[in-house]
């Protein structure tokens, strides 16, 4: 019999740290949070120094019991789950719920699930870190109370089963504001000339920069066509060649955001996405007989990287592609304030274990985040790239042109990549003669700010200071979920219903809805993690006037009727509309003695059976779609509207 229970969230992670650990220890997995706040009621005693409420999830009553049998007989319970504030919060509630009877409970934790990851970690068990457990404690309870207080009004005024979060409601206001950013965004136009002249052979195209002694941007075709009439037949000499070197820095290792942006970029991964493979390949995957942890734990904000593992990365480089690969001196990669230094950041663990040497055991997907995280973690530890940089000045006695270009000497960490990034220019001389050939007036228009994708925004989260590594691709996924925004051609759109709340709140919670705000909450959970804050003083500090202000707003608001022209074609009354989770409809007034209801359209005409028009739906998974009016006669979906009708970006 084992004289040990480790106890972790996952059976993945419970199998891997099994075949570890040997037989003296017994695995087992509490499948996430055992106990929370129960979701019927606000299960906050807010008179008793805010103290959550809590009870067993429904459905885990089966697990508790598991582990409470498999304690049996266990002088020593290791805690060993996930190291963040939600790992420390789970390992707490588990101690409550399993009995002591003069048991030992110790916390274990680890970056990695390797062999000497583990060994070092049960070695050096610790007590649980309830600062830690405090912070998870005033996060829940504040979004709790933001939850419950504000979702009652989203149903007086909207609609029933609205909710709204501390997190969520500002990241729909960025998202918001981004749109009516771009709607508002005037353009303007302007034109430059591009000449392509004749060199050795070979055509090189350069942009007009100066005409007339001044810069050449021209406000209206006409008139860039009247200076390439004037300027066309030159003749054109070089009048100088500049030169001079460059270094291209490697860019530093993964963060849980750096990963999530780069993932999206190259990869077209989501966030979510991102993070559920990450969890797998830290968990661990079936490589041979054992199960190996292929990546450090992926939820962080840290660049550091453990002693042995940069060494290990610095030996490789070295025998793989030689001493000159190597920097002089290790790079300072500049902290995030508020940064966890204690985490490492997200790398594979060991670089010996090569993509190509584990594609054979892992998905496509798996694959291809490993190989970005594996390249990146062993890019940041090679030399600078050096380029030689080249502008050649082509000028005429009324224009000067430009021609720039660029050329590898030294290719350090880009050798990784195997792809050129150059654009060599030819050798040329000081006073040289070139031939001018076509010349072109090129239409320039400004552009709006883009729309946010999962990169760009979870870049802005961090950059705000809003949530943590653990909520951002949470956050993106409760607002997509309730229906608030979308995703179209990759990026985010808000929904009328994510306006229409985003509206409401704004109006009515302005603090709420402040960035300085949230940022500034969170900054609160991270002194209480770090023992300088009582967790309960932040509530008793924000609950008064919180509580004020929703009450009068609760008082002071009535739900607005919106009707439509259209009549009910059952009993001839008036159609208003009416809000869902799913989004708008219309309703007859007389409801409910009078049930009629009926879509709303959005005006494009279904492209398959050219009868019915498109609608707005959502799948069971939240997903939205454009489907057919004329469903199920006819079953055209689509993502997006068609784009050569209107309402398309």
């Amino acid at each position: 019999m084992s004289k040990y229970l480790v106890i972790v969230e996952s059976p993945t992670k419970a199998k891997t740290i099994n075949s570890i650990l040997g037989k003296e220890y017994e695995v087992a997995s509490s499948m996430g949070h055992v106990v929370d706040l129960p979701a019927d009621k606000i299960s906050v005693d807010i008179k008793n120094s805010f103290n959550p409420v809590y009870k067993i999830i429904p459905g885990k009553e089966k697990i508790i019991s598991q582990l409470k049998e498999k304690a049996k007989g266990k002088s020593v319970i290791y805690l060993a789950t996930d190291l963040d504030r939600e790992g420390e919060a789970i390992s707490w509630h588990i101690k409550q719920v399993i009995p002591s009877d003069g048991k030992k409970f110790l916390r274990v934790t680890f970056h990695e699930i390797t062999e000497d990851a583990l060994k070092e970690a049960f070695a050096k068990p610790a007590g649980l870190n309830i600062q830690k457990v405090d912070a998870q404690i005033a996060r829940r309870v504040l979004d709790r109370i933001v939850g419950y207080s504000l979702s009652p009004l989203l149903w007086k005024k909207i609609v029933r089963g609205l909710s709204a979060g501390r997190v969520q409601s500002i990241a729909l206001k960025f998202i918001i504001e981004r749109d009516k950013e771009i709607k508002d965004f005037k353009p303007e136009i302007t034109y430059y000339v591009n000449a392509k002249f004749d060199i050795d052979g070979r055509a090189f195209e350069a942009k007009l920069k100066k005409y007339k002694g001044k810069n050449a941007v021209f406000k209206s075709k006409p008139e860039a066509q009247a200076c390439i009439k004037d300027i066309k037949y030159g003749p054109f000499k070089v009048a100088n060649v500049e030169t001079r070197q460059s270094s291209r820095r490697p860019p530093p290792p993964h963060t849980t955001s750096l990963l999530q942006q780069e993932a999206f970029n190259r990869l077209k991964y989501s966030a979510q996405k991102t993070m559920l493979i990450a969890q797998k390949l830290y968990e661990g995957v079936t490589i041979g007989e054992k199960n190996i942890g292929l990546v450090t734990y992926m939820r962080t904000d840290s660049f550091h990287i453990s002693p042995k593992a940069r060494q290990q990365a610095k030996d490789f480089i070295r025998e793989k592609f030689g001493q000159e690969y190597l920097p002089a001196k290790d790079y300072v990669h500049r902290k995030r304030k508020g940064a966890q230094l204690a985490h490492e950041a997200i790398r594979p663990t060991s670089i010996l274990r090569t993509p190509q040497e584990v594609s054979g055991y892992l998905s496509s997907d798996e694959n291809k985040l490993y190989e970005l995280i594996w390249q990146r973690f062993a890019a940041s530890f090679m030399k600078e790239a050096l380029y030689k940089n080249t502008k050649i000045h082509i000028v005429s006695d009324k224009c000067e042109f430009l021609l720039e270009g660029s050329s590898i000497v030294f290719d350090g960490f880009l050798k990784l990549r195997n792809r050129e990034d150059s654009r060599e220019l030819p050798a040329v001389k000081k006073d040289q003669k070139v031939k001018a050939g076509s010349m072109t007036a090129d239409k320039h228009t400004t552009k709006p700010p883009p729309k946010y994708n999962d990169a760009s925004f979870v870049k802005l989260l961090e950059d705000k200071g809003i949530g943590r590594p653990s909520t951002y691709a949470p956050t993106i996924y409760t607002l997509i979920r309730r229906n608030y925004i979308r995703r179209e051609k990759r990026a985010f759109i808000p929904t009328e219903l994510g306006i229409k709340v985003n509206n409401l709140l704004t109006n009515f919670f302005p603090r709420i809805m402040d960035e300085n705000f949230t940022a500034q909450m969170e900054k609160q959970l991270d002194e209480v993690e770090e023992g300088r804050l009582k967790w309960n003083r932040i509530l008793e500090d924000f609950y008064p006037g919180f509580k004020k202000r929703v009450d009068e707003t609760l008082n002071q608001v009535k739900k607005e009727v919106e009707f439509v022209e259209k009549k009910c074609p059952k009993c001839g009354g008036r159609l208003v509309i009416k809000w869902s989770r799913k989004g708008r409809f219309l309703s007859c007034e007389h409801f409910p003695r009078c049930r009629y209801a009926e879509s709303i359209t959005t005006g494009v005409k279904c492209p398959e059976c050219k009868d019915g028009e498109l609608i707005e739906r959502r799948n069971r998974r939240g997903q939205f779609f454009y489907g057919c009016s004329k469903f199920p006669k006819c079953n055209y979906t689509s993502r997006d509207l068609p784009s050569d009708e209107k309402n398309t970006e």
